[in-house]
Order: structure tokens, then C-alpha cells, then sequence
């Protein structure tokens, strides 16, 4: 019995399709990315979060081959960024760079969040530590912060500081000061890091508790002073700045951490292939420098460790949120 040439070859061509596919279910990553990659950012341009997630984007993009391209869905703390990543397609062509708040932070403070930072994602790497810096107008007559103390305490909610936001990170972070020094501001919540400076610079508010990716530019023209950082040990960047722990509120240590996650349900070869080039990316001295010189530092790990720090830190910052009585104004 003979078999035509174009049965044969549909035949063979069948065969070749079900093998492509059967090795794609075994490893979706052989052929990944081969289109353009979202990368969301759930924060403003110019924000601490939008800075190193581009310089992260471009290198990922440069390393595998397609654009990674950022989408500021900036809203409610980040949140609405996260929402927005938790519903798409687990297929690894839509990202997200998120920070401390939408994953830890404000599960607590929120009633109407569409996703669950424990179940709805799927951790890749984590990557940027981001000390905060406790700045003021550079003409203002707060020189040091014993001055602040000082002041706040002889006239109380007199001082006005701004956050980036309603249970933002640097929201939290002020709060926690006012509580450990017995201390009371005026907080005047801002949609961003870049309006909030831009009236600390003008004098419109009388500090700010910010990241040094974003505040130390100021500092360093010198329209802002900075006080003190969050951390417990001084900035390589700025080693000049002492630490709050230094002066008195004993033990303050806090910052905001980034990292790169996708949908829950992304195959895990494509999660395991972005976690070995963040990593690379983290080694190349060249992208260490442009981030040290933004003022993060490098944090790297595997996606099973980035996993176990989400939840330990989910439930840091929830005991703070119910310590502190933070509620969103």
C-alpha cells in the first residue's frame, strides 16, 4: 500500500507540531520572551519604585532580547498597580515591580482590595533596599533633629510633613517616629514623591520622610537638609547623615524593600529564567553602580525566598499598623 507525498507530509508536519508543543508544556521558557514584556510600576515617574524599576527594565531588556516596557499604574499605595498584575495573564509577559506597601502594608490598612499579596502572585526576585532620608526646606530653621523634637514638642501639630501617600511607606515610617518620641505632626498626604518635594522645596509643608533614591538629588543641590536615615546603619551613599538609632530613638531601623514579581500561576520555568537574570543583572557592576548611586542597595535571592519574606513582612507591618493605629484619612 502506498502513501501519497502530502499525506506523508501533513503527517510529518503534525508530528513536528505535537513534539513543539509537548516540549513548550515541558519548558514554556525555551522560547521566552518572544514579544514585548509589561512591567508595571504602581507608583509615579520620578518615584524611588519608577527609578529603579526602569534601570532594571532596560537591563532585562538588553539581556533577553525584547523590550521590557513600564506602565505606571499608580494609585491607592501601589495598590491598584498590584491589582491590576494580580488579574492578568499568568504568562510572564506582564510583570510587576512592587514595593513594601501593596504587598505588606496595605492588606492592613485597605477594605477593598481585588487581590490577596500572599496568594495572587508569584514571587520572582527580590532585588532594591531602600533606606529612607527624614528631610527639610534647607532654609528652614530646623537645622538638626533635636531642633525638630524641640519644636514639635513645644508647639504640637504645628509641624506639617508630607507623605507620598496615605499608608505609603513613608507615612508608616512618620508615624512610628512620632510614636516612639512622643511627638505630634501634621501630616499632609501627597500622591507621589515628586509633589511632595516640590512643596517641601517651596515651603509649602516643613519635612518629609522619603526615600534617598528620591530626595537625596535635593539634597545634594542643596535645597532639602537631611536630618537623619531610617536605617540602623549609615548609607553607604550618604555615610555623612547619622541614623536616628544614633540620635536616641533607639533601635529605628525600617526602609522599603522592591522586587519583581509575576501572576500566580506563571509557569515556573519562565519564573525561575526571570529570577537567574535578575540575579546577573544584580552582579553586573555596571547596574550596581547606577543603583548605589541613586542611593538602593542590592538585595538578591531566590524566588522561594522571596516568597518566605513577603509573609514575614506581611505580618511585620501589619503588628505596626495595629500598634500604631495608622488608619487610612
Amino acid at each position: 500500500m502506498k502513501i501519497s507525498t502530502t499525506i506523508l507530509s501533513v503527517a510529518i508536519g503534525m508530528l513536528a507540531l505535537s513534539s513543539a508543543q509537548s516540549v513548550w508544556a515541558q519548558n514554556p521558557a525555551s522560547d521566552y520572551p518572544n514579544k514585548p514584556v509589561t512591567v508595571i510600576v504602581g507608583f509615579p515617574p520620578g518615584t524611588a519604585t519608577d527609578s529603579v524599576g526602569r534601570v532594571l527594565s532596560e537591563r532585562l531588556a538588553q539581556r533577553l532580547g525584547k523590550p521590557f516596557v513600564v506602565d505606571n499604574k499608580a494609585g491607592q499605595g501601589g495598590s491598584i498597580g498590584a491589582a491590576a498584575a494580580a488579574k492578568a495573564a499568568p504568562d510572564g509577559y506582564t510583570l510587576i515591580i512592587s514595593a513594601t506597601a501593596p504587598l505588606a502594608t496595605n492588606p492592613h490598612l485597605y477594605t477593598n482590595l481585588s487581590y490577596d499579596p500572599l496568594r495572587d502572585f508569584a514571587p520572582i526576585g527580590l532585588h532594591s533596599w531602600l533606606p529612607y532620608a527624614l528631610v527639610v526646606n534647607s532654609n528652614s530653621k530646623i537645622n538638626t533633629f533635636q531642633d525638630l523634637l524641640t519644636q514639635a514638642k513645644a508647639q504640637p501639630g504645628a509641624i506639617n510633613y508630607a507623605s507620598i501617600g496615605n499608608g505609603t511607606t513613608s507615612h508608616l515610617l512618620m508615624t512610628m517616629l512620632m510614636q516612639r518620641t512622643g511627638v505630634k505632626l501634621n501630616h499632609v498626604p501627597y500622591k507621589g514623591s515628586a509633589q511632595a518635594q516640590t512643596d517641601l522645596i517651596g515651603g509649602q509643608v516643613d519635612m518629609t520622610f522619603d526615600t534617598m533614591v528620591s530626595v537625596m538629588p535635593h539634597v545634594k543641590s542643596g535645597r532639602l537638609r537631611a536630618l537623619a536615615v531610617s536605617t540602623l546603619g549609615r548609607s553607604k551613599y550618604a555615610p555623612e547623615i547619622p541614623t536616628l538609632n544614633e540620635l536616641g530613638v533607639t533601635g529605628f531601623d525600617a526602609g522599603a524593600w522592591l522586587g519583581l514579581l509575576a501572576p500566580a500561576g506563571t509557569p515556573k520555568p519562565i519564573v525561575e529564567q526571570l529570577n537567574r537574570a535578575l540575579n546577573e543583572i544584580l552582579d553586573e557592576p555596571e547596574t550596581q553602580k547606577r543603583l548605589l548611586a541613586m542611593g538602593a542597595e542590592i538585595l538578591k535571592g531566590t524566588p522561594d525566598q522571596f516568597a518566605a519574606h513577603i509573609k514575614s513582612e506581611h505580618a511585620r507591618w501589619g503588628k505596626l499598623v495595629r500598634e500604631t493605629g495608622v488608619k487610612i484619612e
